[in-house]
């Protein structure tokens, strides 16, 4: 099996020689915050050779406490006001090196967040996922995961959207497109450019398809390793985003827009390795081994406690309803859509579907809490039991999923296993966020509310 990273997808030489034949003149330098947004600078490329790319560059680490608005909030241990809000390094990993095609004359790399003595910082989300893959590695185990990503296409530029409070936005279709061609070819020009950009931009896309509500679209990757997954989603995003406004649209990722519509999903494909023998395949029964059956064991033992990391916004729990594609209970099975684990493929392909997260969810803590909740499976050697057969929407019997984001705080507060895999200033510091979320979310008065209460109270 190719090793992560094995071919970048622009070498630190390549960038050299483009940026001296005057092809690139900006580099961006970005690190993934914790609601997996891209935020970072951009530098002259001359001085991103000459200074940057060997000893890094400085934010404030006030990023790691804001919210959605920018705002620093109060509470947290690894950054306050007390301590003068003072600077961390973005330290760049130039195996992340590449172009963006959409961006003429620019260039972007990853970084990870360091303290002054070079250590990561353990709150922020590549260095999450760096500690789950280190795991693995010892274990002398690879592993092979995609994202899937939904959202929803407008007409409307987020500009003339966020102008009109997001009202009587118009989907990019009149119809749901569920697999369909003819509606989504309205959207060609901007779904090619996103493909053949975004696999010029070391994100190999597979496939784009029309999903299942008005306007709605799914787009596949190729399967890589965690944190090369990771790192290619949230540049996804970021740059749909930019390659939607250059079209005069607008796409949104969140995890629920609409109570009659579908919600945007993020479902996380994971298989393990050994080299190229697939561990979770067993040939000779032709299906799931005892490593996989262990794996998936933990998953279901601990996928309600880490929840908090598949669905992190106060959206993502509207997603969660019967009859939605979006999972309510705990639960496996064979190519079944209510369950929260999908189990398909055969032979390499046979891979674990995690369906529980949105579209909202940040990649690298959602792809952590899998391996550590499979990794658990294996330690305490847990086994998956029997598949499940019916529609686990009405089946009472099975545990269901969080219904809130105050109640997915305190499941992950309270889990031991999140406290031995990531440590207790991590859970601390991810707690801390999700319930300032929430007091946001009480503290706001709803349109809902004054439709509600305005005349008639």
């Amino acid at each position: 099996m190719a090793t992560m990273f094995d071919s970048p997808p622009m070498t630190f030489p390549e960038l050299k020689r483009r940026v001296r034949a005057g092809e690139i003149d900006t580099v961006l330098t970005a690190f993934p915050d914790p609601f997996g947004r891209l935020v970072g600078k951009r530098f002259c490329a001359d001085h991103f050779l000459e200074h940057v790319a060997r000893h890094g560059t400085h934010g404030c680490n006030y990023l790691l406490t804001v919210n959605l608005d920018m705002d620093p909030l109060d509470g947290f241990a690894v950054a306050n006001w007390a301590a003068g809000f003072g600077d961390f390094a973005f330290r760049p990993d130039l195996r992340t090196l590449r172009g963006l095609p959409w961006q003429p004359g620019a260039a972007l790399v990853l970084c990870d967040y360091t303290r002054d003595d070079g250590t990561l910082v353990a709150e922020a989300p590549r260095s999450v996922l760096r500690a789950q893959v280190e795991r693995l590695r010892r274990l002398g185990f690879t592993c092979r995961c995609a994202t899937e990503l939904e959202f929803y296409l407008f007409n409307q530029t987020y500009h003339a959207a966020f102008a009109s409070g997001y009202r009587d936005l118009q989907p990019a279709s009149d119809y749901r497109i569920d697999y369909h061609l003819m509606q989504p070819t309205r959207d060609e020009p901007l779904l090619r450019a996103i493909r053949n950009g975004m696999t010029a931009a070391g994100v190999p896309v597979e496939s784009s398809k029309g999903e299942w509500s008005r306007g709605q679209h799914e787009v596949n990757f190729r399967p890589a390793e965690p944190l090369e997954m990771a790192d290619r989603h949230v540049v996804f995003k970021h740059g749909v985003k930019e390659l939607a406004e250059q079209h005069g649209k607008a796409v949104s990722f969140m995890a629920k827009l609409a109570p009659g519509e579908a919600g945007n999903s993020c479902h996380l494909h994971l298989s393990l390795w050994e080299g190229d023998r697939p561990l979770f395949w067993d040939a000779r029964a032709g299906g799931g081994s005892r490593l996989f059956r262990r794996f998936l064991g933990g998953l279901l033992r601990y996928a309600r406690e880490l929840c908090l990391w598949f669905a992190p916004t106060v959206n993502s729990y509207k997603r969660f309803q019967p009859g939605s594609w979006a999972p309510t209970r705990l639960a496996w099975a064979m190519d079944n859509r209510t369950t929260g684990f999908r189990v398909v493929g055969h032979g390499p392909s046979f891979r674990l579907e995690n369906r529980m997260p949105g579209a909202d969810a940040n990649p690298y803590l959602a792809l952590a809490a899998m391996l550590a909740a499979g990794l658990a499976g294996l330690e305490e050697d847990l086994d998956a039991g029997e598949e499940y057969r019916g529609n686990a929407y009405v089946d009472a019997a099975l545990p269901r999923l969080p219904a809130t984001l105050h109640e997915a705080a305190d499941l992950f507060e309270q889990s031991r296993l999140a406290r031995a895999a990531f440590g207790d200033a991590v859970v601390e510091y991810y707690v801390h966020h999700a319930r300032l979320e929430q007091q946001a979310f009480h503290d706001a008065v709803t349109d809902w509310e004054k439709r509600r209460y305005f005349e008639q109270i």
